[in-house]
């Protein structure tokens, strides 16, 4: 097992959840803490450029642009020019993925994915008006129903829309032509080969399911499983399309060694800086050279 003594690391990148922002306290002091236990360059990488763009870009900038936005911010920062490790809370694993998959370069070495969306949710169980979800309850009640939560319209109208995945809709035209997970997935009526390729470049995707969790649904999504197309049988990661087939890479990362499952007792988010030291520890690679600062 690694440890933070052990070695130099890469750059830490942070890309936080819902509802969240990099200028928030707790971000940025998780930030700061992981950089100083690791020994090395930490960040948390926002899509605005103040608390207030930051967290409104969250819900209501699409999955696909966040990604840009990060990437695009990544690029500026020459400390990460080399590559890095990237840490994604709920919601920014989705950015995370989706930088992985479009570019990729800088490199991301491990990706620890803690509470994840990485495959999408079937629905949004705790759209509490006065919680998270609070700014779009209402808006996710109103389009993520039957066959107006895969217009362009509504794909292009709310982050969380974007990775909302259907399980009756998932065979049909509007889900396929439409939503920017079937993309991501290779569900869609085309394959992007440049998505697989991208994929595979990332040494170690660790991958974080909160076994309580109420926010993601299924949790077992945080894991690469999904509900099939009855949205009542729970697939395995290796059960599901994707896998079988390939579509995005998933299958091959896992024959050469490189997905690795982690889980905590709670409910969404509810870990302890002790667990994210360990996973650190325990999962991102050291490097021979020497470390950023």
């Amino acid at each position: 097992m690694a440890s933070a003594a052990s070695g130099a690391f890469l750059p830490t990148v942070f890309m936080h959840g819902m509802g969240d922002s990099c200028f928030n306290s707790g971000m940025s002091d998780i930030t700061k803490k992981t950089g100083e236990h690791l020994g090395g360059y930490s960040a948390c990488i926002p899509t605005g450029d103040d608390l207030e763009s930051d967290t409104n870009n969250g819900f209501f900038m699409t999955m696909n642009n966040n990604v840009e936005e990060f990437a695009k911010r990544v690029r500026a920062d020459p400390k990460l020019a080399g590559g890095f490790n990237a840490v994604g809370f709920s919601q920014g694993n989705s950015v995370i993925r989706g930088y992985i998959q479009k570019y990729n370069d800088p490199k991301v070495s491990t990706w620890l994915s803690v509470h994840g969306t990485v495959v999408g949710v079937a629905s949004f169980p705790d759209c509490n008006p006065s919680g998270l979800l609070g700014p779009v309850c209402s808006l996710l009640s109103h389009f993520l129903v039957g066959p107006v939560a895969y217009t362009e319209y509504v794909q292009n109208k709310l982050f969380q829309a974007d990775y909302f995945r259907h399980p009756a809709s998932s065979n049909g035209k509007a889900y396929k032509t439409h939503s920017e997970l079937a993309q991501w997935n290779n569900e869609g009526y085309s394959i992007n080969v440049t998505f697989k390729d991208n994929f595979g470049k990332t040494d170690r995707f660790v991958m974080v399911m909160a076994e309580k969790d109420s926010m993601v649904y299924p949790h077992q999504g945080e894991h690469w499983g999904a509900f099939d197309v009855d949205g009542k049988t729970m697939l395995a990661m290796n059960e599901t399309t994707w896998y079988k087939q390939d579509l995005f890479g998933l299958k091959t990362a896992d024959e050469a060694g490189k997905i690795f499952f982690e889980t905590t007792e709670g409910n969404h988010l509810q870990f302890t800086i002790d667990q994210l030291y360990g996973w650190v520890d325990k999962h991102f690679i050291p490097t021979s050279g020497d470390v950023i600062v």
